[in-house]
């Protein structure tokens, strides 16, 4: 029995919409940014999605580099105290920051599924000077 043929979708459309990236259907993150085990829908096994903390580097960069524009606007245009930086300015950003997460986290493995992403494997471990002219 073969396998079914899926179609290689566009890794922002689903990772956007945390999909899954095969099938586009199946939810891919339980909870707020868990990873499921698999997709309900067509069974991918998500053992090979890893993102680490790109999501949080690429979302605190993003909305800091977008926030700190409108920040600095803000401040030269109306020049407010301290306080209302402290009472609008970093909740906005704080928002900003984990609205963004889910959908950065889903896009991530979806790319790692669509490059086939692996953890490296080092044929040299241990072998260090073999091969080589200077003993």
């Amino acid at each position: 029995m073969t396998e079914p043929q899926y179609p290689r979708l566009n890794t922002l459309s689903t990772g956007l919409r945390c999909r899954c990236p095969r099938c586009g259907e199946g939810p891919l993150l339980k909870g707020f940014l868990t990873i499921r085990d698999a997709c309900p829908v067509c069974g991918l096994d998500y053992g090979f999605a890893e993102p680490a903390d790109g999501p949080a580097f690429f979302g605190m960069s993003a909305v800091g580099i977008v926030g700190m524009g409108l920040f600095m606007w803000f401040e030269f245009a109306v020049h407010p105290p301290i306080w209302v930086h402290m009472a609008v300015t970093m909740p906005l950003l704080v928002i900003g920051c984990l609205a963004v997460l889910r959908p950065l986290k889903g896009w991530l493995v979806s790319e790692q599924f669509i490059h086939k992403a692996a953890p490296p494997v080092f044929e040299s471990n241990g072998k260090h000077g073999e091969g080589s002219r200077w003993r």
